[in-house]
């Protein structure tokens, strides 16, 4: 068994089943150094189907490996258009290019890089996956005579056995992104570990903060499609960190609502998220604010929000139909914290909470009375969040 026999091998059994692409490509570059391929510099680039990411990889050289995530963003800079990687894929056949000798005006930074960092030849490849999608990888020489006729072969005989390793990879992957982008950290977990069963649920202690869009109807009325997606995208973008920042999920959007939670594995753990989703509260205003004044500047409307916080016992979930689920917590206590949000529009306050979140930091609430909710018999004691936004 010749030496890319041997990869190739190793690739389809270990390293396949180790579940570690950035252990799997140095296996794969360390065996072709070893078979007599220069290697110095190996990025192994894999597209996706994400709404926030188009494409991972793993870059490999002498003094290790790492992974590494592309947004779409990037695929819009200087930084792809133009490089190797958008002429194979582009083109859908391999490039060959010397590094030395340069144009500074017609060749891609990346080239002039490498070059200035010693190198002297690259590849740029194409890798095949068996749902028929074209992914790339890229190698770079210091050798003085480059790559030779020889190394090339190497590279192309053992890129099949790369695929193996790497397709499974970059599909659980994408699913595990997907899954976080649509359902949030504890969900997507809970999926992914199997519960998956309709009905299937835990109880548990949680603090629960509603969190709603002011004026969000009349917005919609008056003005473009454009700046209400670009308003609620804002509003989004501020909530959803200030949660995920204070150790929360955002569970989900409702329209222009937002539920999130902050589990706690105790009673003194829940002591503790209520202080953290109060912080996130603030930190909530202090976004909108922000947002605020850089609106006023373009003369768009300000943004306002209501939120309402709760702490207690949630079931947490799927339920749904046997082929469409959905991922939720459930409880009065989950109700309550609705009901609350739903206060702040008459009492005057952004952010009110239940007497159990304002107990556990009776330094960040002051009573704002006794409010009759709906659903529940007796009025319920309301506090507002003390301290100014920070």
């Amino acid at each position: 068994m010749d030496a890319i026999d041997e990869l190739s091998h190793w690739m389809m059994t270990e390293g396949r089943c180790c579940g570690d692409p950035v252990k799997a490509v140095s296996h794969f570059c360390t065996a072709l150094i070893d078979a007599g391929v220069p290697l110095w510099r190996v990025n192994i680039g894999q597209r996706f189907a994400n709404p926030l990411l188009i494409a991972w990889g793993v870059v490999w050289t002498p003094e290790g490996a790492e992974s590494y995530d592309v947004t779409h963003d990037l695929m819009l800079t200087d930084s792809y258009v133009g490089s190797s990687f958008e002429y194979i894929l582009a083109h859908r056949r391999p490039l060959h290019k010397s590094l030395r000798e340069l144009d500074p005006e017609a060749d891609h930074i990346s080239y002039r890089e490498f070059a200035e960092a010693g190198g002297t030849d690259y590849y740029a490849t194409l890798l095949y996956y068996g749902d028929r999608s074209l992914h790339g990888c890229t190698f770079v020489t210091r050798a003085d005579d480059g790559f030779s006729e020889q190394n090339l072969q190497m590279i192309e005989a053992a890129l099949p056995a790369l695929s193996c390793v790497l397709e499974p990879a970059t599909m659980r992957k994408s699913s595990r992104s997907l899954l976080r982008t649509y359902l949030g950290d504890g969900p997507s977990d809970a999926v992914w570990n199997g519960s998956i069963k309709r009905g299937e649920r835990t109880t548990l202690e949680a603090v629960i903060m509603f969190t709603d869009l002011r004026g969000f109807t009349a917005l919609s009325d008056s003005a473009g499609e454009d700046e209400v997606f670009d308003a609620l995208n804002i509003y989004f973008d501020v909530v959803v960190q200030a949660v995920e920042d204070a150790g929360g999920d955002v569970l989900k959007f409702m329209g222009d609502g937002i539920l999130s939670i902050f589990p706690a594995a105790s009673e003194a753990r829940r002591a503790d998220q209520c202080r953290q989703a109060a912080r996130a509260a603030q930190t909530v205003l202090a976004g909108i604010a922000t947002a605020n004044s850089t609106r006023a500047e373009t003369r768009k409307p300000p943004l306002a929000v209501g939120i309402g916080i709760n702490a207690g016992r949630v079931s947490y979930g799927n339920i749904g139909s046997p082929g469409r689920l959905d991922f939720t917590v459930l409880g009065a206590a989950v109700n309550l914290a609705s009901r609350i949000e739903g206060l702040t529009k008459s009492t005057g306050h952004s952010v009110l909470a239940s007497a159990a979140v304002a107990a556990a930091a009776p330094d960040l609430f002051a009573s704002c009375g006794q409010h009759n909710v709906r659903g529940v018999s007796d009025p319920v004691d309301v506090f507002f969040l003390l301290t100014a936004p920070r």
